[in-house]
């Protein structure tokens, strides 16, 4: 009776400690339900992609979020792609600007340039040049760009045709207080590029 009773006691101990080790093995594996293996999937793919999978609340409380943090790569901009959308954005357009500087590099000119407004003097037959604000963006010329110059640059009242070297020698000689009294009428091309450049006269 003893050694039946001793075999009954281990046969369901084996039982207990074999149910035991299922219920912990058959945790995760195959036969979860549909549920959770989304969740775990979303997990895996949020943490691979350097994003939290749990939402963070929005700085004043009233909705969460799961926007992915800014890396490095991806919160500085080049200052490069600034300067070319500016000048995009004037594709097939014609502004007034006013001109800080100008160079020649590579058999092309290049332009600084800040948008600026234009009055009809109150006195004479010429303009008065009012002064923009913001940063100066660099726009290049195309190499058949026409340049009419007139006093104070050109030489004469009426715009005349001068080259482009010429133009820029003319500009870079005055002192960057004059050039800010000077106003020029740009046509850009459909890349963003000059086309056309005519100073104002401004006595």
């Amino acid at each position: 009776m003893r050694v039946a009773h001793r075999r009954t006691t281990a046969v369901r101990r084996l039982t207990a400690v074999t149910l035991g080790l299922l219920a912990l093995t058959g945790c995760g594996g195959p036969d979860d339900g549909p549920d959770d293996r989304q969740a775990a999937t979303a997990k895996a793919t949020a943490t691979a992609s350097g994003t939290s999978a749990a939402p963070t609340p929005s700085p004043d409380g009233t909705a969460p979020s799961t926007a992915p943090s800014a890396t490095a790569s991806s919160a500085t901009a080049p200052s490069a792609s600034a300067a070319g959308a500016n000048a995009a954005r004037w594709a097939g357009t014609k502004q007034f600007v006013q001109i800080d500087d100008a160079r020649t590099a590579g058999g092309r000119t290049y332009l600084s340039v800040r948008p600026a407004e234009k009055k009809p003097h109150p006195r004479f037959e010429a303009w008065v040049i009012v002064p923009g604000e913001g940063p100066y963006t660099e726009v290049s010329m195309t190499e058949e760009a026409q340049v009419l110059l007139s006093v104070p640059l050109g030489d004469a009242k009426h715009p005349a045709a001068y080259a482009q070297d010429e133009f820029v020698g003319r500009l870079t000689a005055r002192p960057s207080s004059d050039r800010a009294l000077l106003g020029f009428d740009l046509s850009f091309d459909g890349q963003g590029r000059v086309t056309r450049v005519q100073s104002l006269y401004t006595p």
